[in-house]
């Protein structure tokens, strides 16, 4: 990327966001272009400024962060996004990629690991935080070892098939009801029966299984 990276501030808190820009505007190749209190004010900022990369913190107030980074990646497909959080939970980190976040940053980590995760995401990579990282891995080889990862998709009828699908993109029941003209009840049915065929145990399980399985991509 030529020139420097240019970055907006997404926090609610304007603590978080004065020691934010001191860090990245002590870096020769960053520019802090701007700052946004809630996530309407990030989506605003980032169609009027045009930055590189949004660090975007998934606690905010009225649209949440979530729906902000979905909505920024609907309106700006080429900026890059950081999801900031408090959180080392396997849901809140698959959310925030299937969201569309390109890095999931924990608030705990160190300066230097934060303009690495910006400056690596600018170039399209993906950052995912240390501990997040071991803790993924470490899943992903006791499933492996354990032959979890021998699972039961094609014991999934279509239908099954179609749910699944519709959940990990996020569909509440009553939304993939209204999709696929069942009731609400009937497809609380079929997700219990595809999490008992594929011995998953929540919705971040099955979001990280469909992932796998190519069922649907981050970038979505």
């Amino acid at each position: 990327m030529a020139g420097k990276i240019r970055v907006l501030i997404a926090d609610d808190h304007a603590i978080v966001r004065d020691g934010l820009r001191a860090i990245l505007s002590a870096q020769a190749d960053m520019d802090v272009v701007g700052e946004a209190a809630h996530a309407e004010e990030a989506l605003e900022k980032s169609k009027e400024l045009s930055p590189d990369v949004v660090v975007m913190d998934l606690s905010m107030p009225r649209m949440g962060g979530l729906e902000a980074i979905r909505r920024l990646r609907l309106q700006a497909p080429d900026t890059r996004i950081v999801a900031l959080t408090m959180h080392e939970d396997d849901e809140y980190f698959f959310q925030a990629l299937h969201a569309g976040a390109s890095g999931y940053f924990i608030k705990g980590g160190s300066a230097a690991e934060l303009v690495s995760a910006l400056r690596l995401v600018s170039q399209g990579g993906v950052f995912i935080y240390p501990s997040m990282a071991k803790k993924l891995l470490g899943d992903y080889l006791r499933r492996a070892t354990g032959g979890a990862e021998k699972d039961g998709y094609d014991t999934l009828t279509e239908r099954e098939k179609e749910v699944l699908r519709l959940v990990a993109e996020g569909r509440s029941n009553q939304e993939i009801a209204d999709l696929l003209l069942l009731s609400a009840a009937t497809v609380q049915t079929h997700r219990a029966h595809i999490m008992a065929k594929l011995g998953l145990h929540s919705r971040a399980d099955l979001v990280k299984y469909a992932i796998r399985r190519g069922i649907i991509s981050l970038n979505e």
